[in-house]
């Protein structure tokens, strides 16, 4: 296969040359690119179940072609994907492909120079879902930046975002950076996770405004009004296509008293509480194998709504949060403090508690939407 470069500050994103008939391929299914990446190598790999080619993972794939892969990073929900959220994940070995697995979500998020000895480059493929406070923007963050304080070069395998069509959301502020958050961009920023490495890396938003040696292999065949059903969830409670639209409007409900389904088959697609008796839904969550083994008002009767059949708008929906603020009987009970690092900024929450509209809390996110609106221009890949 033929090969353009192209060559962006520090970072090279790889295209192949042949011409595809519009079948949607992924940076990790232009398999011959990775392989000349990654030929005689010490290879590290960033990978979850996810991580797929067709139906076989990427660590088999590279390893059935001969490529030197020294260990595995795992990151929330570990290498298989099965933690629960917010789970320690332990370091251990592949038990199919005998590899290493070092976790960075334990003891430390971000590599050590330890755990990078012995490694020439790292490799990034997790499906994202383009919310400002899914987990993994993070990791790939910490990995881009040890690697940079190591020398490392680090590789993007793209992947569609299924949230990619809008940009929504209050620009988080640096007083609220944490693990679910740690870049001043909107909670919805359109990007996928290979343009949102290109936007960290030549902005300055690594630590001490270093850069890392980055390549992106971009896909083929997708653009960002695309409509996209991953065919793997990417995380326990995000179980199907649904759950993921609602994911950037709901989410923040994770900072209230507000059930979001969690231990339900069917999270992140109802919300309730049991104070709400006039609401008509009705749902107990419970420890759940392969979802919540601990969930928010376990084993109590909610009253809510049921979200799985409704339309989802492109575009940060807080009708709910205000229907819900409005409908709680103890409105000084109803925010956590953890609402802040979700929303980014501690305007959120006052706006709602002043009774603001959706149209009045909107208005206030324009000026710093337009702002990164300008700056995303940069880094889109599939215009």
């Amino acid at each position: 296969m033929k090969r353009l470069f192209l060559f962006l500050g520090l970072t090279w994103i790889i295209f192949g040359c042949e011409a595809q008939s519009g079948m949607l391929m992924t940076g990790a299914d232009q398999i011959d690119d990775v392989i000349a990446a990654l030929q005689g190598k010490r290879v590290a790999l960033i990978v979850n179940q996810t991580s797929l080619i067709g139906k076989t993972h990427l660590a088999d794939t590279l390893k059935s072609r001969g490529i030197n892969i020294v260990k595995v990073f795992a990151p929330e929900h570990g290498f298989r994907g099965n933690a629960p959220d917010g789970e320690h994940v332990k370091d251990s070995v592949d038990v199919k492909t005998a590899i290493p697995l070092v976790s960075l979500y334990g003891k430390n998020y971000k590599p050590t120079s330890k755990q990078l000895e012995g490694v020439d480059v790292v490799v990034f493929d997790v499906q994202d879902v383009g919310a400002r406070f899914y987990t993994y923007v993070s990791t790939l963050t910490w990995a881009m930046d040890a690697s940079s304080d190591n020398n490392k070069s680090v590789i993007v395998l793209d992947r569609p975002n299924p949230n990619g069509s809008y940009v929504d959301g209050p620009i988080l502020k640096p007083a609220y950076k944490s693990i679910v958050g740690l870049h001043p961009i909107p909670i919805v920023h359109g990007l996928t996770i290979g343009e949102i490495a290109m936007m960290i890396n030549k902005e300055g938003w690594l630590e001490n405004k270093k850069r890392c040696k980055l390549e992106v292999i971009k896909m083929k065949n997708w653009k960002h009004s695309d409509e996209y059903s991953l065919p793997v969830r990417p995380s326990p409670n995000l179980p199907n296509d649904q759950a993921i639209r609602l994911y950037p409007s709901i989410c923040l409900f994770e900072g209230t008293v507000i059930s979001l389904g969690r231990g339900t088959p069917f999270p992140f697609q109802v919300l309730g509480n049991p104070l709400l008796k006039e609401m008509p839904f009705q749902f107990t969550p419970i420890p759940l194998k392969g979802f919540s083994t601990d969930p928010p008002l376990k084993n109590q009767l909610c009253y809510g709504i049921d979200l799985r059949a409704v339309k989802v708008e492109r575009k940060l929906d807080l009708s709910y949060l205000l229907k819900f603020y409005a409908a709680y009987p103890d409105k000084d009970k109803f925010f956590i403090p953890y609402f802040e690092k979700l929303a980014g900024t501690e305007e959120l929450r006052q706006q709602i508690k002043d009774g603001l509209t959706e149209e009045q809390i909107r208005a206030s996110w324009k000026a710093g939407l337009d702002e990164f609106k300008i700056k995303r221009e940069k880094y889109l890949l599939y215009k």
